[in-house]
């Protein structure tokens, strides 16, 4: 009995001893894990931040170019009849949107889905217009039915959506 008391003298403290330092070394490569993954999050956001600034800079610009003043600015000439006119008009918003499809990887889905929806809510004022004219009038009298209805307008989902946009942005700075 005498020799189990003196092996636990020795045996107990030496425990004690190595249950501690297991503590220290777990505690150490805890922190150090720690360490390399903020450094890791750090060159992440150094790498991953100006491409979602220009993300958002080629989403705003899609916003802008599709809205309604500034698509039929761009495409409308005196020659097209607005048959052909509507027809570029979709043509040109679906070009454009599919073009910045890839940009959504890196915003919310709510934002995208406020995106989507403006360009969806062009698409509709175009098709609207169209029906309201005569599909042999000119492509003047579709662009200037265009602007009437953009004015009409009680919520213009462009405007929405570059503020989701923005706002998402907002948040890294």
């Amino acid at each position: 009995m005498a020799y189990f008391i003196e092996l636990l003298k020795i045996i107990v403290p030496a425990g004690l001893v190595i249950y501690g330092m297991y503590l220290v070394i777990v505690s150490f490569l805890s922190k150090e894990r720690e360490a390399k993954l903020i450094t890791l999050k750090t060159r992440n956001s150094d790498t991953v931040l100006p491409i979602r600034l220009q993300a958002a800079e080629r989403l705003c610009l899609l916003l802008e170019r599709l809205t309604p003043n500034n698509l039929v600015r761009r495409v409308n000439d005196q020659a097209y009849s607005a048959k052909e006119l509507h027809s570029l008009l979709l043509s040109e918003i679906r070009e454009e949107f599919n073009h910045n499809l890839a940009q959504q990887v890196y915003f919310s889905d709510e934002a995208w889905e406020s995106v989507r929806n403006a360009v969806e809510g062009v698409i509709t004022l175009v098709n609207r217009a169209m029906q309201e004219v005569n599909p042999e009038a000119k492509g003047m009298d579709l662009a200037k039915k265009i602007f009437q209805l953009s004015l009409e307008q009680k919520n213009d989902g462009i405007s929405f959506a570059l503020q989701k946009v923005k706002s998402e942005i907002r948040v890294y700075f």
